[in-house]
């Protein structure tokens, strides 16, 4: 409750005073600036006039150390970039990927079109800087992975493996592009 002598400041306005008289609703507030002002009782919040205790930085410090939001969490290991896995860009050399129809297609124009599609995949990668491609060639009776082989080892910073057994099976090989070859 407010009553004569009390600091008040009027809501919704940077009016600050002491209560001088009371009347019903209805208050007279002397300003800070020396003007006295009237306003309705509910427009009116009461200081209080305690002193601000201001704790010192050695406590502050402790008590920030104390909260649990600030304790230290394990570590996790960050991920470097060399140990970030990006999947490899795949090639699927099944000739029913390639065409719509082997209608009219002997088995030589047939490996030579997945030949040339697997060649020109490589050399996409290799323009674009893609380190891991994988081609997928089937099982089959291994002419394909053979003359794949064979392309390959023309080419100079390719490592060639099979692929993630896992995930392909027998029929695919991953090639390894090495970005910057070392020069002697």
């Amino acid at each position: 409750m407010i009553k004569i002598g009390d600091k008040v400041s009027v809501l919704d306005e940077p009016i600050k005073g002491i209560v001088v008289s009371i009347d019903g609703t209805e208050v007279t507030i002397s300003t800070d600036d020396g003007f006295d002002m009237s306003f309705s009782i509910n427009e009116l919040v009461k200081e209080h006039s305690e002193t601000l205790i201001i704790p010192s930085y050695e406590e502050i410090h402790k008590n920030v150390q104390d909260k649990e939001v600030f304790k230290k969490k394990p570590k996790r290991p960050i991920a470097k970039p060399k140990q970030r896995v990006k999947p490899p860009m795949e090639v699927d050399l099944h000739i029913h990927k390639l065409i719509k129809s082997t209608k009219g297609m002997t088995n030589y124009d047939m490996v030579t079109l997945q030949v040339d599609t697997a060649k020109r995949q490589l050399d996409f990668a290799i323009h674009k800087r893609i380190p891991r491609v994988v081609f997928i060639h089937g099982v089959g009776q291994g002419v394909l992975k053979e003359e794949l082989k064979y392309l390959f080892g023309r080419y100079e910073n390719l490592s060639v493996s099979e692929a993630d057994y896992k995930k392909y099976g027998l029929g695919a090989m991953e090639v390894y592009i090495i970005q910057n070859p070392k020069t002697n």
